[in-house]
C-alpha cells in the first residue's frame, strides 16, 4: 500500500483572504536556522566574521535567496508562460523557486556586502557555505509538503501517489533532495568548518557536493514539462549544475595555493584555542 499525499499545502489562515502556506513558512525556517549556524560559526575562535557582521549579512542573504530564485526560476524554467501572466511572477508562495537563481543572487548580494564592508569574499562565501544546505533541506521539504516535483514512476515501498500526478505511485524526489543536497551536505560541511579549514574548501566542497547531489537526485525526478529530457538523458537541473561543477574545481585549484601562502597565521593561545591572525603586507 503506498503513501497518498493529502498534506494540506495551507498552514493556517487569518479569515477568508489571507493564507499563510507551508511553502513559505519553510522559507521563514530556512533563515532562522542560517542565521543560527551563521552565529555559532562566528564564535570559532578562528573565525573572521562577528556576530554584527551576521546580522548585517542576514537581510542581503534573504534578499538574494528570494529575488534570485524567482527570477532565476522566471527566467530559467518558464519565461514564456510568466511574459503571458505577468502577475503571477508574485505568486511565490505556489512555488517556482530556483535554487540556481538565488545561489546567483546570493553571490551577488555578498560580493557587494564584502565590497562594503572590506572582508574577503571567499572567506565569506566559506563562512556562508555551512548555512546554505540547511535552506536547501527546508525548501525540498516544502516541495513534498505542496505535492510538487515529483518523481518518476517506481513500485519501491516508499513510493508517493500525488494528486498532480495522478494515480502513478512515484519515488519522492523532494525528500531525496532534501536528504543528500540538504542534510547531507550540510553535516559534511558543518564538520570541515569547524575544523580551522583552508581559504576556498567549504566553498568547493559545496559547489561540488550540492552538484553532484542533485545531479543523482535527478535521475529519479520527472523533469521539467516545458523542456523535458536534453538529448534524451538530462534534464535543466543537471545542465545548470555544470558551471557548479567547474566553479568547485577552480576553487580546489586556488585553495592548495591559498593553503601554502595564507593570508592569516594561525595561533595557538594558552588555553588551547587558535585564532587567526592577518598578515601585514607591505
Amino acid at each position: 500500500m503506498y503513501y497518498q499525499h493529502d498534506i494540506n499545502p495551507v498552514f493556517f489562515s487569518l479569515g477568508p483572504f489571507i493564507n499563510i502556506h507551508w511553502y513559505g513558512m519553510m522559507y521563514v525556517i530556512a533563515f532562522f536556522l542560517g542565521w543560527a549556524i551563521a552565529r555559532y560559526l562566528s564564535k570559532l575562535p578562528f573565525s573572521n566574521f562577528s556576530k554584527n557582521d551576521v546580522e548585517d549579512l542576514i537581510t542581503y542573504v534573504i534578499l538574494g535567496v528570494i529575488l534570485g530564485g524567482r527570477i532565476g526560476y522566471i527566467l530559467f524554467y518558464d519565461l514564456s508562460y510568466y511574459l503571458s501572466n505577468p502577475l503571477d511572477m508574485l505568486k511565490i508562495w505556489q512555488g517556482g523557486m530556483s535554487f540556481h537563481g538565488g545561489f546567483a543572487g546570493v553571490l551577488l548580494v555578498l560580493l557587494y556586502w564584502a565590497h562594503k564592508n572590506k572582508k574577503d569574499y571567499i572567506e565569506l562565501t566559506d563562512f556562508i557555505a555551512p548555512c546554505i544546505p540547511i535552506g536547501l533541506f527546508c525548501g525540498r521539504i516544502g516541495n513534498f509538503i505542496n505535492g510538487e516535483l515529483w518523481g518518476r514512476e517506481t513500485e519501491l515501498p516508499w513510493a508517493v501517489i500525488f494528486p498532480s500526478g495522478g494515480t502513478i505511485p512515484r519515488h519522492p524526489s523532494q525528500l531525496y533532495e532534501a536528504g543528500l543536497e540538504g542534510l547531507l551536505l550540510f553535516l559534511i560541511l558543518f564538520f570541515l568548518a569547524r575544523k580551522n579549514p583552508p581559504k576556498g574548501l567549504l566553498s568547493a566542497v559545496f559547489c561540488i557536493g550540492y552538484a553532484l547531489a542533485r545531479c543523482f537526485a535527478e535521475f529519479f525526478r520527472i523533469p521539467d514539462p516545458q523542456y523535458g529530457y536534453f538529448s534524451g538523458c538530462f534534464t535543466m537541473g543537471q545542465i545548470l549544475c555544470l558551471p557548479m561543477f567547474l566553479i568547485g574545481f577552480i576553487l580546489l585549484y586556488f585553495c592548495k595555493k591559498w593553503k601554502e601562502h595564507p593570508d592569516y597565521d594561525t595561533v595557538r593561545l594558552k588555553d588551547g584555542s587558535l585564532i587567526r591572525v592577518r598578515r601585514y603586507k607591505k
